[in-house]
């Protein structure tokens, strides 16, 4: 039996955990893993893996100085064969850490690169990347913006990996939407699901929906941010006489249930996305989206046959799509139907699952990487 640790730090529930609970919960029911959370005490997280009734340990994971979550960890690393699968560079350096204080040499370091990043060339990240046994990134974009000219450097330990997604339905009931936002029949329910914050886009979505037919749609935003920008995002609806046409939901649970009864959706990042899981969620729901085209979503987004992509913080491009969609539900509901067909075709969650855990037994097969601090080069 596999040992599977996977580690998680942040304050909300984003993509990247979310990530986590769907493959935590598939490695839970395999008789092949043992598997175990460990994260912060922040109550939303550990709301949510508690549901899965497997072990958590909590820890302070505060990065680089945190002394304390390496050794504690390290107990769990004594015996067996461990991957320890980390969502952050941050929590990397715990994990090689609590690895070489174990001293158990059939311990393995995974990262997921959640994001695209290019490698920092300070000393202390350098000895981390050389003691990570491998690298998955979700596309392509985001393994050629790491490596960079470091190819010859970290490539051997590099796999593109595309993430997935699954309906974890939680039990929670649901509302009727449309009945609950007051929608008239004629008027399309848009929907942006994600984390609040800048980066997002949403200051772009709203200002586009200021030159859209008011009497023809209602926007409905799931998810949680830090309060200053919420405020902010509340103060521009109010400003622009959009109080009754954009709803700030907060967290839901059961998102896809949510995204079944959206006519469409908007994930209009300026940051470059390194996959984009809420993309990948309208897309098993069957529904058209519209979407950024600066990051990895061009790989699995056909422009006017699964979706609509647009420049990133462009007002204009992204009040053109929405009408289109808006104005055409032929065209839409035929993206969307394309859409869950490429799902399901090269996206599907039992080929991620297979390939991860694949990987998993791949690692354990071969030597480890040296430690972080052994000196050697």
């Amino acid at each position: 039996m596999i040992n599977v640790f996977h580690i998680v730090s942040n304050k909300h529930w984003t993509g990247a955990e979310q990530y986590t609970y769907d493959l935590v919960d598939r490695l839970r029911n395999d008789k092949d893993f043992y598997v175990e959370v460990v994260c912060r005490k922040r109550p939303i997280v550990l709301k949510q893996y508690r549901r899965l009734e497997l072990p958590i340990s909590i820890l302070p994971l505060k990065g680089v100085t945190d002394i304390d979550s390496p050794v504690r960890f390290a107990r769990l690393l004594r015996k067996g064969k461990n991957i320890i699968h980390v969502h952050s560079f941050k929590d990397a350096f715990m994990a090689v850490m609590a690895r070489r204080i174990s001293e158990n040499r059939d311990t393995r370091v995974v990262v997921s690169v959640h994001g695209v990043y290019r490698p920092k060339k300070n000393y202390m990240y350098t000895k981390l990347y050389k003691s990570i046994d491998c690298f998955v990134f979700s596309s392509e974009m985001a393994r050629d913006a790491f490596l960079g000219k470091a190819k010859k450097t970290y490539a051997d330990r590099a796999v593109v990996l595309r993430d997935s997604v699954c309906d974890s339905h939680i039990g929670t009931v649901v509302p009727e939407l449309r009945r609950e936002l007051g929608l008239a029949p004629h008027q399309a329910l848009i929907m942006y699901h994600g984390k609040l914050a800048p980066e997002k886009g949403i200051d772009t979505l709203l200002g586009a929906l200021t030159h859209v037919d008011k009497s023809k749609y209602h926007l409905a935003i799931i998810g949680e941010g830090e309060p200053k920008y919420k405020a902010k995002i509340k103060g521009f609806i109010v400003a622009a006489g959009m109080v009754n046409n954009v709803t700030l939901l907060g967290f839901r649970d059961n998102i896809l249930e949510y995204l079944r009864q959206a006519d469409f959706g908007i994930l209009p990042s300026i940051q470059q996305e390194a996959l984009g899981i809420s993309n990948l969620e309208y897309m098993m729901a069957g529904k058209a989206h519209i979407c950024s085209n600066n990051g990895a979503q061009p790989e699995y987004v056909q422009d006017g046959v699964n979706g609509l992509l647009v420049p990133p913080g462009d007002e204009q491009a992204l009040t053109t799509a929405i009408n289109l969609l808006l104005n055409d539900t032929a065209t839409r509901s035929r993206m969307g139907a394309h859409a869950q067909k490429d799902f399901q075709e090269n996206l599907d969650y039992p080929a991620f699952y297979k390939k991860m855990t694949d990987l998993y037994r791949k690692l354990l097969e071969t030597a480890p990487v040296v430690d972080i601090d052994t000196g050697d080069n």
